[in-house]
């Protein structure tokens, strides 16, 4: 097993480039062409991503999204719609061999290995983070981050959030609550049961700060060494290439897989 990782952090890019580069290095390890990998990355502009098997339509309140500039895009991990601030949150990607043996083979606790890494890198910061099945992190009993994963090719896929402020209010005006008028008494429980870096260390943290305390969480728990990094040219040209064949077209975004006439595959 390789002790050391390829770390590649803080990119700042649009949806469909950031969900392109996490399905390339996944192709390309799969090819024996990428090590394992472990990316942290910024929505700009901010965006909404929706679960593999989700309908956008039912999610995402479309015409809010268009008139503040907000993207809207598939992922190919499973899960609900989310929510990408461009000032509120850092998301991780880790993309790693099956054959590695770092990550277990069960789903369940593989989502507690790798969620580890969050919960130790938020320690350091000085927040008692903790795992809670089957994929989330609290934080006195609130949520500060989710993760979804999927397993193809022989390589394990997983990536989430971590938010460092939550504006519940902008987060539901760009996603459809139920068909209900968002209220303050709404507003009121979802903070309830929603967290950040800011409100339980009351203080703005940056991003730099996220990311060499996740950096250090992630080695902890995998028990590797990260080398920063940066893409190769092969790498974003393939990822360019998927962007704009996958996750910039109507096809990908509107239409859910198991609807699809051709029954398009995941990847």
């Amino acid at each position: 097993m390789s002790d050391v990782w390829r770390l590649v952090g803080l990119d700042v890019y649009d949806c469909y480039m950031n969900m392109a580069i996490d399905e390339a290095i996944l192709r390309r390890m799969s090819a024996g062409l990428a090590p394992n990998t472990l990316r942290f990355y910024r929505w700009k502009p901010s965006a909404v991503s929706i679960g593999y098997f989700q309908t956008v339509e039912q999610e995402v309140n479309l015409e809010h999204c268009r008139k503040f500039g907000i993207d809207v895009v598939r992922r190919i991990t499973g899960g609900g719609a989310v929510f990408h601030a461009f000032d509120g949150e850092l998301t991780y990607s880790l993309i790693v061999s099956r054959d590695e043996g770092r990550v277990p083979n069960d789903i369940s606790e593989s989502y507690e290995v790798i969620c580890g890494g969050i919960v130790a890198g938020l320690r350091r910061l000085g927040v008692e983070a903790e795992f809670k099945p089957i994929n989330d992190i609290i934080v006195n009993g609130r949520k500060i981050s989710g993760s979804a994963q999927t397993r193809r090719r022989g390589v394990v896929l997983q990536h989430g959030t971590v938010l460092l402020m939550v504006d519940v209010r902008t987060m539901f005006s760009a996603l459809k609550v139920s068909g209900e008028k968002i209220s303050d008494k709404m507003i009121k429980s979802v903070e309830e049961r929603v967290t950040s870096l800011r409100g339980e260390l009351g203080r703005d943290v940056g991003f730099d700060e996220v990311f060499e305390a996740l950096k250090y969480g992630f080695g902890k728990a995998l028990g590797v060494e990260f080398l920063e990094s940066k893409f190769d040219d092969e790498e974003l040209k393939l990822a360019s290439d998927i962007r704009d064949k996958k996750y910039k077209t109507r096809w990908w975004n509107f239409t859910r897989p198991v609807d699809h006439p051709s029954g398009f595959k995941l990847i």
